[in-house]
């Protein structure tokens, strides 16, 4: 008995050692994002031994354990006609309100989820309840694109899977199919859904032989970039729940079906140094000094590694592959994107790839409104259900749904 009173406080010590991070004062919900980041971490620590074990692949686990704990907390709505249905050998998800007295043609979002392009569904609850919400809302249809995931497929397929569902719906047949109105189209999405939501854009600006194209642009903390990893937000929220820097790094690395090993080389920029050919001609639109207000740049300053690996292009040259890095892209194509809206949050590794993209959109004269949170952090948008109910989850998903009501 008495050992047990003296090891229950050493455990509560441990927990609240493991559990307890310095976060900065702005930080909505402090304490309730510290549990969320442990569960993340524990869970993350269990799916790597599991993997080092050689019994699954981390990510096929820690996307079970997700989508197992997320299917507990669905909302289903009785408004609205939620059907599955595949566009071009796509799944995608379907959300349609009821036809209003006198009213032809709804508008309508593509939305394609984040998750390190690794995690998460459309399936889910977490963009379930999210899409589910942007359709009562706004009277839209909303189609939530399913696409396949690492390490089942890797670069490029999840961006050939978001565009081929996309150009399927924007087909006048099938948008007339679902009462769609082809001049009132939006394409979105979050994290690495923003990513993809991004190059689709852009590839469609391109393609001559499309009819439809996307009204809007909606991108939520999209990660854009893989040429620098010591942006100022990089280096200010290295540490950051729920994505430290370092978890970005592994997601990109597994996204182009890399090496672990390269690591450590990308993360000190060893893959854009000034000797490596490869990358010179794409530093001047990834010049953060230029691009990001004094108030991001702060003291920080730029890690530009005189020599560096080429070989690592050479290995993964989709780290310069403007379908992967759509900030990389030349300004020709920026000038054909549609009215953009960007929302970052100030506690993310990835604030200055969002904030960068706007820039250089309104420098190519394309119409951005930047909507940035200083209390806010990636991911926030999708916790808006207990248990993981934030404030900053529904302070801006009210402010993307209200930017998208007014421009849409």
């Amino acid at each position: 008995m008495r050992a047990a009173w003296l090891l229950l406080p050493a455990l509560a010590a441990l927990s609240a050692y493991y559990v307890y991070l310095p976060l900065p004062g702005t930080v909505s919900d402090p304490w309730k994002l510290m549990l969320l980041d442990a569960t993340f971490r524990a869970v993350q620590q269990t799916c790597h031994l599991i993997h080092y074990l050689r019994l699954s692949h981390h990510l096929i686990v820690l996307n079970y354990i997700i989508c197992t704990f997320d299917k507990l907390k669905s909302v289903s709505s009785e408004d609205l006609n939620i059907t599955d249905a595949v566009f071009d050998g796509v799944e995608v998800r379907i959300f349609e309100p009821p036809a209003k007295r006198d009213e032809r043609l709804k508008r309508s979002v593509v939305y394609i989820h984040g998750g390190g392009w690794a995690l998460a569904s459309a399936r889910t609850s977490l963009y379930h309840n999210l899409c589910r919400v942007m359709a009562e809302s706004l009277n839209a249809v909303v189609v939530s694109v399913e696409y396949r995931l690492v390490p089942e497929v890797c670069f490029p397929e999840q961006f050939h899977d978001a565009l081929r569902a996309t150009k399927h719906f924007l087909q006048p047949d099938v948008l007339a199919e679902y009462s769609v109105d082809p001049s009132r189209i939006a394409i979105s999405g979050d994290s690495a859904g923003g990513n993809l939501a991004a190059a689709v854009c852009q590839q469609l600006s391109k393609d001559e032989h499309l009819t439809v194209r996307p009204k809007l642009q909606a991108l939520i903390y999209p990660v854009l970039q893989a040429f620098d990893f010591n942006t100022p937000s990089y280096q200010q929220n290295m540490n950051m729940p729920v994505l430290p820097r370092y978890v970005m790094i592994n997601y990109w690395i597994d996204y182009f079906n890399g090496n672990y090993d390269l690591a450590h080389s990308l993360l000190i920029n060893n893959h854009t140094a000034l000797d490596v050919g490869e990358a010179l001609s794409f530093r001047g639109r990834l010049n953060w000094t230029s691009l990001l207000p004094s108030s991001f740049k702060k003291n920080y300053k730029p890690l530009i590694q005189t020599t560096g690996r080429a070989e690592i292009i050479q290995e993964i040259p989709a780290l310069l592959d403007v379908r992967a890095v759509p900030l990389l892209a030349d300004n020709e194509t920026l000038q054909l994107q549609p009215k953009t809206y960007i929302l970052t949050c100030e506690n993310d590794v990835l604030r200055d790839d969002g904030v960068m993209y706007a820039k250089r959109l309104e420098n190519a004269g394309v119409e951005v409104t930047l909507d940035h949170f200083d209390d806010c952090f990636h991911g926030c948008m999708i916790f808006t259900i207990w248990p993981t109910d934030f404030s900053a989850g529904v302070q801006t998903r009210n402010s993307y749904i209200k930017w998208l009501d007014e421009n849409l």
